[in-house]
């Protein structure tokens, strides 16, 4: 999955006859997403009642469950839904959070997400500047797989054991492999990254194999996943499997906020805690209402390298971390974003 980059967001406006308009957005499949929206979605909610948005739901989820529900579909339901939740706020008043549950927590702790696989000196220098910053968390990425050998593993373990150099031992480190193992690498690094302490090993073997996740979640280091999941079904059955120690859905794929509440609660039955992937407001919202997701991934803005920073040359509002934590409004409402025209000039503008 190296070669693998965001290089396009969809941006989704529903407004209502008052003018107001919800933002929501996608970023797989952009192009495929907006049609799949336009020729499919759009008609089935123009017109009707926002805050009917739990019927919006599975009108959309029913009326095209044949082929959507998985994959694009899915993701372009999610668009539609955040944006209806982020017009529900604006005319209620209030932001999302308020309408999921409230406040829970007075800030949200975030982990730094970022660390990706390069040489030794500038890991550690990175990291470092991100322990100066106030971060508590860390999430670094594996360059090395299967067709790597132990040679590849002997990289692999150097990048860790020279950010733990770094942070320390009382910093929580996460991994990420991003499906780039199978289960027999998976098994043999196991037992070598145990000395490193790591809170998870992230999505090491493709989405499907939930047998996978499964036997690999029997061991010492916990193992997250749910990025490429869909819907509170595809959940039930890792939940049911023990497949993860951790869910890490994201809000603008899983089926919106409607699915990932859902998702949430049950989740919480299961005391498997719920930390979506990335950062964005639709994932901070959830998280600031939900007992059963403790923190949030972020990503810092750097200039654009793998594509998750994309969303923040796309929309103003999102806010910064300060010591490891980050803030949402009470008096904003909404989710508290807008369309960026500041960086308008480095994209190609699609209608």
């Amino acid at each position: 999955m190296g070669s693998f980059r965001f290089h396009q967001w969809l941006t989704v406006e529903v407004e209502c006859e008052d003018g107001t308009i919800g933002i929501g957005n996608a970023a797989l499949a952009p192009r495929l997403t907006k049609a799949a929206i336009d020729q499919y979605y759009a008609p089935l909610v123009i017109g009707e009642d926002p805050f009917d948005y739990a019927y919006l739901w599975e009108k959309m989820y029913r009326r095209t469950l044949a082929w959507g529900r998985k994959g694009v579909g899915m993701v372009a339901i999610s668009a539609v839904d955040i944006a209806i939740w982020d017009l529900m706020g604006k005319l209620s008043g209030k932001p999302v959070f308020k309408l999921l549950g409230g406040r829970m927590k007075d800030a949200i702790p975030v982990y730094y997400s970022k660390l990706y696989s390069g040489p030794v000196a500038d890991m550690q220098t990175e990291a470092e500047t991100a322990r100066a910053a106030g971060h508590t968390g860390y999430k670094m990425r594996f360059g090395w797989g299967p067709k790597d050998g132990m040679s590849g593993m002997r990289e692999n373990l150097k990048r860790v054991e020279a950010v733990r150099e770094v942070i320390g031992y009382d910093a929580d480190l996460m991994l990420e492999c991003y499906m780039g193992w199978n289960l027999d690498y998976t098994r043999r690094m196991l037992p070598k990254l145990e000395r490193f302490e790591p809170r998870w090993l992230e999505e090491p073997v493709i989405a499907d194999d939930i047998h996978g996740y499964g036997e690999l979640n029997r061991g010492s280091i916990p193992i997250s996943g749910g990025e490429h999941e869909f819907t509170l079904f595809g959940f039930r059955q890792l939940l049911e499997a023990r497949a993860v120690s951790v869910i890490q859905y994201d809000t603008n794929r899983v089926g919106g906020i409607t699915a990932a509440q859902k998702i949430n609660a049950l989740a919480e039955a299961y005391q498997v805690p719920v930390i979506p992937h990335a950062g964005q407001m639709h994932n901070y919202h959830l998280t600031m209402a939900s007992p059963n997701c403790p923190m949030s991934e972020y990503f810092p803005v750097f200039d654009v390298e793998v594509g998750n920073e994309l969303f923040y040359y796309v929309f103003d509002g999102d806010p910064a971390a300060q010591n490891g934590f980050l803030q949402l409004s009470d008096d904003t409402p909404g989710l508290g974003l807008s369309i960026s025209d500041a960086h308008l000039h480095h994209f190609t503008i699609e209608e």
